[in-house]
């Protein structure tokens, strides 16, 4: 299977806007953190977080053709990402139905993270270490606040068997553990 390293590599070869890989560096710790606490595999959810917008670039006007690049790119590369790996990452716009729980924890992450950045830019200290998932709970709430991250899927953490104040903790969790390169 690709390493970690590859696969970041690659991401920065085909992903050149910053924040976009911003984005899949915070999917990849939330992923990674999830799966700690879950008891799944840390590397294997962690690759699948890292990999999910990989083809984002060349598709973000043809949504959907979304994940269907990333396939075949790694497919040439002879990745040998599984069939559940792959699965996820298919799964993760809703090209096809989540069905299992790294389907679902991949589903959820996603916008999770575009939620926490818009709450720790406009938190007061502008730090991911100030940000508790109360002040994110609230924040979920406000229909208008990041109207772009869709709620249900977030919301779609029971389906893994967390409560929305775990999942955020977790998510929390996660990014703070990569603040610096988040840069926040």
């Amino acid at each position: 299977m690709i390493s970690r390293e590859d696969a970041y590599r690659l991401v920065t070869e085909k992903v050149k806007q910053i924040n976009l890989i911003k984005h899949i560096l915070a999917v990849e710790a939330v992923m990674a953190r999830l799966a700690e606490h879950l008891g799944e595999d840390r590397a294997t959810w962690g690759l699948v977080g890292l990999l999910h917008d990989l083809d984002y670039s060349k598709t973000a006007d043809k949504p959907d053709k979304h994940t269907f690049i990333t396939e075949q790119w790694l497919k040439e590369l002879n990745a040998g990402l599984t069939d559940e790996m792959m699965h996820a990452i298919r799964a993760h716009p809703g090209h096809i139905p989540c069905e299992n729980r790294m389907d679902w924890a991949l589903y959820c992450c996603d916008p999770v993270t575009g939620l926490i950045v818009a709450g720790v830019l406009m938190h007061p200290d502008k730090k991911l270490a100030a940000v508790t998932p109360e002040f994110m709970l609230r924040r979920f709430k406000e229909k208008r606040f990041a109207a772009g991250a869709d709620r249900e899927a977030i919301a779609s953490c029971e389906k893994i068997g967390l409560s929305l104040e775990e999942f955020m903790g977790l998510a929390l969790e996660g990014m703070q553990g990569i603040s610096d390169e988040l840069g926040l």
